[in-house]
C-alpha cells in the first residue's frame, strides 16, 4: 500500500528551517513559471497567433490553493498574489461578459430589422446592418482590455519570480519558461536543445 501524499507544508515541516524556505521557494517558482507561460499564451491568442501551449492559469492557481487547507507554497511567501489574481480574474470575466451582451444586443437589433423588413416590405434591415461596425469596435476594445490585463499579470509574475530568486538564491536557469511575446522586462532568452526559453534576470545580473 502506497504512503499518503503529503501537501507542500507537510513536506516542508519535515525539513529544517533553511530547507523549509528553500522548499517553499522552489515550489512557488515552479508554479509561477507555469502561470507566466499560460497567461502569455492567452495574450498571444488575442493577437491571432496559433498557440499549442495548454495550461490554464486560472486552474493553476486554484489547483495550488486546493493542495491543502493550510497555507500552501504558493501563497506562503506573498498572500497578496491571490488577492491580485482574484481582482484580475474578475476584470477578465466582466470584460468578456460585456462583450457577449453587446453582441447579443446587436444581433437582436439586426434580427428585428430583418423581421420588420419581411413583414412591412421596407428596407429596415439596412439600419440593422449599419450597426455591424459596432461589433468590430466592441471586439477591439475588449481585446485591448484583455491584452492589458494579461500583460500586467504576466509582468507582475515575472517580477515576483525575480524577487523570489534573489531572496532565496534560486538558480534562475533552472526555472525556464515559455513566453510568446517579446515586450516584457527583466527576462532574457536562452537556447536549449528543446527550443528557446526565457529566464528572469535579477538586479545583480542587470
Amino acid at each position: 500500500m502506497s504512503e499518503p501524499i503529503k501537501d507542500s507544508v507537510e513536506v516542508a515541516l519535515d525539513l529544517d528551517e533553511r530547507e523549509v524556505y528553500a522548499h517553499i521557494a522552489h515550489e512557488s517558482a515552479e508554479d509561477i513559471i507555469r502561470i507566466i507561460s499560460s497567461l502569455d499564451a492567452e495574450r498571444a491568442k488575442l493577437h491571432g497567433e496559433v498557440i499549442y501551449y495548454k495550461d490554464d492559469w486560472d486552474d493553476l492557481i486554484r489547483e495550488r490553493i486546493a493542495k491543502g487547507k493550510r497555507h500552501t507554497a504558493f501563497d506562503f511567501y506573498n498572500p497578496a498574489l491571490l488577492d491580485i489574481w482574484e481582482q484580475k480574474v474578475k476584470e477578465v470575466k466582466e470584460a468578456k461578459k460585456r462583450e457577449k451582451i453587446a453582441y447579443a444586443v446587436i444581433g437582436a437589433l439586426i434580427a428585428s430589422t430583418a423581421v420588420a423588413t419581411a413583414i412591412l416590405g421596407q428596407p429596415y434591415i439596412i439600419a440593422g446592418l449599419a450597426a455591424l461596425p459596432v461589433v468590430l469596435f466592441v471586439r477591439d476594445i475588449t481585446r485591448e482590455k484583455l491584452d492589458l490585463i494579461y500583460y500586467e499579470l504576466t509582468q507582475f509574475f515575472i517580477d515576483e519570480l525575480g524577487n523570489l530568486a534573489k531572496k532565496h538564491g534560486l538558480n534562475t536557469e533552472k526555472y525556464k519558461f515559455k513566453v510568446f511575446s517579446g515586450d516584457y522586462f527583466s527576462i532574457r532568452t536562452v537556447k536549449t536543445p528543446s527550443g528557446i526559453f526565457a529566464v528572469v534576470t535579477t538586479k545583480s545580473e542587470e
